[in-house]
């Protein structure tokens, strides 16, 4: 399935909104927008109120309000050309319920950055548009990806999610030759500093109980490929559980061995460059009770040489 056509190349636009808590009363929205979101400058927000893309309950924004609690800030962000990504994907599984789809690297799952229409779920939508997703994968990792077609199925499945019930397994390859046979990897996760985002998802004691195990499939030179099992569902969970027991994924750009962020020009969460790919996702039918077990292929470098 493939996206039209866009000949102008932009999107539509898109309005950002937050409502203001209790950490930025006091500061004015020009301070506030630019230290909580640090993808833009100082000089580059400014620039936006100039433009009357900024707005504070519904009033067109100087940057010089003192702001209040619950009040609602708003973004308008001009249309704008999405970066390149691929436009199709392959269908698995397609019931009155569900769907199960591959993703291809380098496509996002849903709008995030500098993403709107150029996503799986965009695409998904051009067939069916009552589908929502129940799961996401980050840009740059391949595979299966389940929507719900209903809303019974979604909340269902979402218990069962909550419960164990969903069984996701992963194929990645990382830098270093696995001294052991499996890992047990239970480091905690939550947010670390970044130079540029202010803070990202990385490995920190005081972050959220997280659980994976990761299987040794082949040793190569200098790199090992193992099979990841999920029990929990943290953001970057998998790149940084392997980076931090030393094995981070070759050509990550993000995570250094230990599960933080590179020290030296570190990458930003949604920068490629790893092979990571889901690929079994086993559950219970939220309608029929059936167990099902879905596959993807995984790309040629991460197949073991005995299934070339």
């Amino acid at each position: 399935m493939s996206q039209p056509d866009d000949s102008s190349g932009l999107n539509d636009g898109y309005v950002y909104r937050e409502w203001i808590g209790a950490a930025s009363v006091g500061r004015t929205t020009l301070a506030h927008l630019s230290d909580k979101y640090r993808h833009s400058t100082e000089e580059e927000w400014r620039a936006r109120f100039v433009r009357g893309e900024v707005r504070l309950d519904g009033l067109i924004a100087t940057g010089d309000e003192v702001l209040r609690a619950h009040q609602e800030l708003c973004w308008h962000r001009p249309p704008w050309r999405e970066p390149e990504a691929p436009d199709s994907f392959e269908l698995v599984y397609e019931d009155a319920a569900l769907l199960a789809v591959i993703k291809p690297s380098g496509l996002p799952t849903l709008p995030s950055g500098g993403f709107l229409k150029r996503t799986l779920l965009s695409l998904v939508r051009l067939r069916w548009p009552e589908a929502s997703a129940l799961h996401r994968l980050g840009r740059a990792t391949s595979g299966l990806v389940l929507f719900s077609r209903t809303h019974e199925a979604a909340a269902k499945l979402s218990g069962n999610w909550r419960e164990g019930d969903v069984e996701k397994r992963y194929r990645a390859l990382s830098d270093g030759v696995a001294a052991q046979e499996s890992y047990d990897i239970h480091t905690p996760i939550g947010l670390v500093p970044h130079p540029v985002l202010g803070a990202v998802h990385g490995a920190t004691a005081k972050g959220k109980p997280s659980h994976s195990r990761a299987e040794v499939l082949e040793r190569r030179d200098g790199q090992t490929l193992f099979e990841v099992r999920i029990h929990t569902g943290r953001p970057e969970q998998i790149r940084i559980h392997l980076a931090a027991i030393g094995h981070p994924l070759t050509g990550d750009p993000m995570f250094a061995s230990g599960g933080l962020p590179r020290e030296h020009a570190p990458g930003l969460p949604g920068d490629g460059g790893y092979l990571l790919h889901a690929e079994t996702l086993a559950f219970t039918h939220p309608m029929t009770a059936e167990r099902l077990r879905l596959y993807a292929p995984p790309p040629a470098a991460l197949r073991m040489a005995s299934e070339a």
